[in-house]
Formats: structure tokens, sequence, C-alpha cells
């Protein structure tokens, strides 16, 4: 009943997206987060994410714990990528937090809230679909320094 959330979600995703383009959230993260990026892979990799988001919006409730990792990812990437600086370098905007904080705590929140009504909800779900969404915040960023290791280079 509540799994349209998920497609909220998505949207809400794809509007952060929208918000880290055009305050160029590339130029913070190589300054802030000392992340090796460059804007085909900030495309490449939201993407994904949006593809993400809408598998996890039409599996829906049939698999919970993979549905709900993507709003996990949500929460994930708003408190450790956006807030967390922010609080950090004493008040410095992050592109994307506007968008992290208005849409994905809630949504995000909303999400599991409208799991658990549905009865769906177990707290093995929840953990399971928190470690999923580790993994999925995670990759990208092990892949960005990953290539820049000499194994790699081709």
């Amino acid at each position: 009943m509540h799994a349209y959330i998920l497609w909220i979600a998505t949207l809400s995703y794809a509007l952060h997206v929208v918000e880290e383009y055009t305050l160029d959230w590339k130029t913070w993260a190589t300054e802030v987060l000392k992340l090796p990026v460059n804007w085909i892979h900030f495309a490449l990799v939201n993407s994904v994410v949006v593809v993400l988001g809408i598998s996890c919006s039409s599996v829906g409730w049939a698999l919970p714990a993979f549905s709900l990792s993507f709003p996990a990812l949500m929460l994930i990437n708003a408190a450790f990528f956006h807030v967390l600086p922010f609080l950090l370098t004493k008040g410095r905007f992050s592109p994307g937090l506007g968008t992290a904080v208005v849409l994905f705590f809630p949504v995000g929140l909303w999400a599991y809230y409208g799991a658990y009504l549905d009865g769906v909800l177990s707290v093995q779900t929840a953990v399971i679909s928190v470690v999923i969404g580790i993994v999925e915040m995670a990759s990208p960023i092990v892949m960005l320094k990953l290539r820049l290791h000499p194994y790699f280079k081709q």
C-alpha cells in the first residue's frame, strides 16, 4: 500500500542530482571530500542511482530488503556526504545539502515507516537494506580510488 513512497524517493533523488549539478558539486567534492571525480563520473554514477531507484520502486515490497536499500542510500548520502561535511567544515555549503535535508531525510524515513505500516519491515530487513545501501554508496567511491592505482592504469 505504501510502496508508492519509493517512487517519491526516486524523484527526490533526481531533484538532488539537479541541485548538485547546478551548484557545482564536482568542485566541492574534489576540494572538500578529495574525490578524484569529473562530470562524466558524476553523470554515470547518478544515472545508475536513478536506475536503482526505478528498480527498487518497481520491485516494491515484493523484496523489501532490496527496495529499502534505496532509501538507505539516500539517508547515508544525506548524513555522511552532505550534513557531516557541512558540520566538519564549519558551515561550508555542500551542493546537495538542501535536498538532502528537505527531501532525503523525510522521504527516506517515510519509506521505512511505510514498510513498517505495511508489515514488511523487520529488523533483519532493515539491517540488510542498510548494508546494501552502504555497499551501493561505497562502490563508486572505491572504484574512483581504485582507478588511480597503478594496476588499473591502461
